[in-house]
């Protein structure tokens, strides 16, 4: 049995949340989200909260979905009235960032500059060494965050690279003289 999943999730004030066909549409101040869910589990919108419960006898994977579909409508809840963010830093010698149109360009060291199209939906504030990614869904802001971290990892010995803010690095010693 899911902890979550017997959980209602509230409806604030200025969202609404609408159900068509196995697709969950919620409106917000700050945009609208959709999602399709499977019919494992029933979920019933009232004008103040969703209650989610497994349809018919529980099996396995409908218990397994049923805390992840909590999960999901409380993000999108979420994701309407305040938004996500994530931060990026960049740590090195000649790496930067800017962002030019719908294109986030980067200086990272290779012979080439990297050029990476935004995603719709996304905003990008680059200040000196940090990179900000705001949006209203939380798994779109996770995903380019991680695409842009991944682009030049840090590395171990001096740091160098992109990371998220907050996150630490492992320094390695590095070789030693002996004497």
């Amino acid at each position: 049995m899911s902890r979550l999943g017997k959980k209602e999730i509230k409806i604030p004030a200025g969202v609404t949340a609408t159900k068509k066909d196995g697709t969950i549409i919620i409106k917000g101040p700050k945009g609208e989200l959709t999602r399709t869910f499977l019919s494992e589990i029933t979920i019933t919108i009232s004008p103040l909260a969703i209650t989610l419960a497994p349809r018919g006898a529980t099996t396995v994977f409908g218990r397994s979905l049923w805390g992840t579909y909590w999960s999901h409508l409380s993000n999108m809840i979420k994701g309407v009235t305040e938004g996500y963010s994530q931060k990026l830093l960049i740590e090195g010698t000649g790496y930067k960032w800017d962002v030019s149109g719908t294109n986030l360009n980067l200086a990272l060291g290779f012979s080439h500059p990297v050029k990476v199209a935004i995603p719709t939906g996304l905003t990008i504030k680059t200040e000196k060494a940090e990179l900000t990614v705001t949006g209203i869904d939380k798994e779109v802001v996770g995903s380019f965050a991680a695409y842009i971290r991944s682009l030049k990892k840090p590395e171990p010995y001096k740091g160098k690279g992109i990371r998220y803010e907050g996150e630490i690095i492992e320094r390695k010693q590095g070789k030693r003289s002996t004497t």
